[in-house]
């Protein structure tokens, strides 16, 4: 019998494909950052030629620009993890500090989506609950763009905020915890037996922002595997048939990820470790009050300016937590 060919496997394919669509944007990242390195040895050759001080503004300009791109391929070499050219699923739950937790998660929620706008990434409600009161009680996202699970491994964890609490008429200062759960959009059908005995399948109304059929029916899908305890809810599709196709896609993800765990060099490496969603367990802390400072915990990477964190500047963060992975991701 004839041996199948490359293109009889689509899956295989398509990989492949985009694996080499990815290497050919990474060389042609490179000779594009070479050519501009030649444009600003020709300015500066001209600025010292022509003796012209009006130059140095636009070479200065250049050179920052220059930087930012190399960082940012150089970021790109760090992504060698088997799941980093995947989409990513991001989950945000607000933790203790009740209101305050759930605006803080609509915060958090506002930074990822600014920070896949200006990566050019889109984003894609899942799953969605208001707080109570205020904010997000819990949101799940997927974020897609290539390397988009490799960039955002970083950001698993409790996310800790320290600020002055505008819902207490006091003006006391508060801390609240979200926690920022981050698995790779593995979208080949993987090798993980399920027992449907092992499942609890609930349906309930689609809640927040949606189109025309949410909160009219019961579409919603939330699945509880038993034994792990795991549970993934999607409601963004037009039917419960959809939302439940897409949820056991997130459920088979999440198992084949407690599987890999059992490595605990896998369990660090692709999941991150479990923490709990309150004091002492947060990987990055936000500070408005009494001084203003994102610090991660991990690498000690550090900035004063957190408006442009919360605004989705978060490649310093991201860079500095892969320089840490590779270096073996001991503590400062």
């Amino acid at each position: 019998m004839e041996e199948p060919g490359f293109w009889d496997d689509p899956d295989r394919s398509t990989k492949l494909m985009k694996e080499a669509k990815n290497l050919k944007d990474t060389v042609n990242g490179f000779k594009a950052l070479e050519q501009e390195y030649e444009d600003i040895s020709v300015m500066i050759e001209m600025g010292y030629e022509e003796n012209d001080p009006e130059l140095i503004p636009e070479i200065a300009q250049m050179l920052e620009e220059l930087e930012s791109k190399l960082e940012s391929l150089r970021i790109t070499t760090l992504l060698s993890g088997e799941y980093d050219n995947n989409n990513a699923i991001l989950r945000l739950n607000a933790g203790a500090g009740g209101t305050e937790s759930c605006d803080w998660c609509s915060m958090l929620y506002r930074m990822y989506c600014r920070w896949a706008d200006k990566k050019g990434f889109t984003t894609e409600v899942l799953d969605y609950l208001d707080g109570d009161e205020a904010g997000i009680k819990s949101v799940t996202v997927q974020i897609n763009g290539e390397n988009a699970y490799g960039y955002l491994k970083s950001e698993h964890g409790v996310h800790r905020l320290v600020r002055i609490s505008p819902f207490n008429a006091a003006g006391k200062r508060q801390t609240s915890f979200v926690s920022c759960d981050v698995m790779p959009d593995i979208e080949e059908d993987l090798d993980v037996e399920i027992n449907p005995d092992d499942l609890r399948i609930d349906t309930y109304r689609s809640s927040g922002a949606g189109g025309q059929h949410i909160n009219k029916t019961s579409s919603a899908i939330r699945i509880t595997h038993i034994p792990t305890g795991v549970v993934v809810q999607c409601q963004n599709e037009r039917s419960q048939f959809q939302n439940k196709d897409k949820a056991m896609q997130m459920l088979k993800a999440k198992l084949f990820i407690l599987k890999q765990q059992a490595n605990a060099e896998s369990l660090s490496e692709i999941r991150g470790d479990v923490a709990d969603n309150g004091w002492g367990s947060q990987i990055r802390s936000y500070v408005l009050q009494p001084y203003t400072m994102v610090k991660d915990h991990r690498t000690s990477y550090e900035t004063g300016n957190v408006s442009a964190v919360l605004d989705g500047d978060l490649d310093p963060f991201i860079s500095e937590y892969l320089k840490w992975i590779r270096l073996g991701g001991e503590k400062k």
